[in-house]
């Protein structure tokens, strides 16, 4: 006998989630086309020059960039080789440890990144910052700050 399901989600609840997942999902979607039509350049490839461009000497163990990508240790190694080849980054061996890697922007990567940076931004803002009022983005700080999102 089969048995119909019953949804453990109210409306509300499910409205919330799907509309989080469909508003990151879209909006990651066109900043990557736009970077992709404009710049020949990967919204994760942008992300990973932004992340090196605010770190203190401009790199970042591999370990540290694949968490702050969200990415796995494989993935933020591909990524990482692909901008390699692109004379955007570099590795360094850790002196401290001998087996670990940093990922480090170079003088290239620099260039390409302030180049592509305002071409992110203005499509951020247009895409998502400019639909909210300071309230609004207060409120999501504090949504996001509660659900225990590491802002940093």
């Amino acid at each position: 006998m089969q048995r119909s399901v019953k949804h453990d989600l109210t409306p509300l609840e499910l409205a919330a989630w799907h509309g989080f997942l469909r508003a990151h999902a879209e909006i990651v979607r066109d900043l990557d086309d736009e970077l992709q039509a404009e710049h020949g350049l990967a919204l994760t490839s942008y992300e990973v020059l932004l992340y090196l461009a605010e770190a203190p000497g401009n790199r970042l163990r591999m370990s540290e960039l694949a968490s702050s990508l969200l990415l796995s240790q494989s993935g933020v190694t591909r990524l990482v080789d692909r901008l390699e080849r692109e004379g955007l980054v570099r590795r360094e061996r850790c002196e401290e440890d001998g087996r670990g890697f940093f990922a480090v922007l170079s003088q290239r990567g620099e260039a390409r990144f302030r180049e592509v940076r305002p071409t992110h931004l203005a499509g951020l803002r247009r895409r998502f910052l400019d639909a909210l009022s300071e309230d609004d983005q207060r409120a999501l700080h504090a949504v996001w700050t509660q659900l225990g999102v590491d802002l940093s």
